[in-house]
């Protein structure tokens, strides 16, 4: 005799019948960058933002055509539809021996995002030893330094007075699809690594118009109650970041581009012969800087570097695909895990069928 079928029988055909609409929705709205790389970077986020402030990273990048080894500050949430984008960059691009870096500010409502990059280059190899860069933020200009020496200033104009909100800051080490931006790619060059000697922070004093207390991380151990790692992509993104690719070891934080099979990092970090002399130069030479900067009115936008500005190769949608499309845990999360959205439509889908 024929009946009414078991309740467990209609639930599953109701998941059944739901589940091509959920990933249909899942791909259209997340992506490909919801989904996993066939390579493995690393990115570390702070759980604190910052509003304003001098930032001192000693680092040394990794070579490779296609790689980018990075510093940034972000606001979490940049990437969500309608959401105002507010990031200032620093992108060290591995191809060409390692010899160019990117200064950056990227800010709008997409599709009216603003760049103000500008590509510095240096004789030596920035993957062969450790160098000073410093970012320095406050609400009249943004301006960058290495080595002790101002590279990029941008003065009072709305990309700086734009960004008004605390931002995160990341390291990443990562590789974009535009072989016209980075590189072609080559994944024979693997792996790849960054390593960060310390980073210093210093807050700005808006009252005294100077950079003031804060406090450093010199990377003795992974400090959890500062920073988290990565465990997402993005589109335009040949890599997945994992946490098993950022790592302390002997004093420095290393980030490590690797195949899946390779993850993590068992060498010895290469020695930061100059860093006494570097920080001190640059500390004095940004410190003194300070207030007649601030008070300068001069054009919206200098360079001045024994690392030169040259044009940039990159075209505005490639500098665009170049900051990452997340936010992480902590203050915000853009990017979510592809676990927790398969969560979150679950929740939707068993909503839909109890209905």
């Amino acid at each position: 005799m024929a009946g009414k079928p078991p309740a467990f029988f209609i639930e599953v055909n109701k998941m059944k019948q739901l589940f091509p609409v959920l990933l249909v929705v899942l791909v259209s709205v997340f992506g490909q960058g919801a989904f996993a790389r066939d390579y493995r970077g690393a990115e570390i986020y702070s759980l604190q933002s910052e509003l304003y402030g001098r930032f001192e990273i000693r680092m040394q990048v990794a070579r490779g055509s296609g790689v980018l080894s990075t510093f940034f500050t972000y606001k979490n949430g940049s990437e969500l539809a309608n959401a105002f984008w507010e990031e200032i960059d620093i992108e060290v691009f591995g191809k060409n021996n390692a010899t160019q870096w990117q200064s950056n500010i990227i800010i709008g409502t997409a599709p009216n995002i603003e760049h103000s990059e500008t590509v510095h280059s240096s004789v030596a190899s920035l993957a062969d030893n450790y160098h000073t860069y410093v970012l320095e933020w406050t609400p009249d200009y943004v301006a960058w330094f290495f080595d002790g020496e101002e590279v990029h200033r941008i003065n009072g104009t709305s990309t700086v007075t734009g960004l008004t909100n605390p931002q995160s800051l990341r390291f990443n080490l990562w590789s974009h699809t535009s072989a016209e931006w980075v590189g072609p790619w080559d994944d024979s060059i693997l792996p790849v690594y960054q390593f960060v000697n310390y980073i210093d922070y210093k807050a700005y004093n808006p009252a005294t118009q100077s950079f003031e207390g804060g406090w450093r991380d010199d990377f003795d151990s992974f400090d959890t109650n500062r920073w988290a790692k990565a465990n997402w992509t993005f589109d335009q993104n040949r890599v997945q970041f994992a946490p098993e690719n950022a790592l302390v070891k002997d004093g420095k934080l290393i980030l490590a581009l690797t195949t899946p099979g390779a993850m993590g990092f068992t060498g010895t970090p290469p020695a930061d012969a100059g860093e006494g002399a570097a920080s001190s130069s640059t500390s004095s030479s940004t410190s003194s800087s300070t207030s007649s900067a601030v008070s300068s009115s001069a054009s919206s936008e200098s360079s001045v570097s024994s690392v030169a500005p040259t044009p940039s190769s990159s075209s505005s949608s490639a500098v665009a695909s170049s900051t990452p499309s997340q936010s992480g845990g902590g203050g915000g999360g853009g990017a979510l895990h592809f676990g927790w959205l398969l969560m979150l439509a679950s929740l939707v889908l068993l909503a839909k069928i109890r209905r």
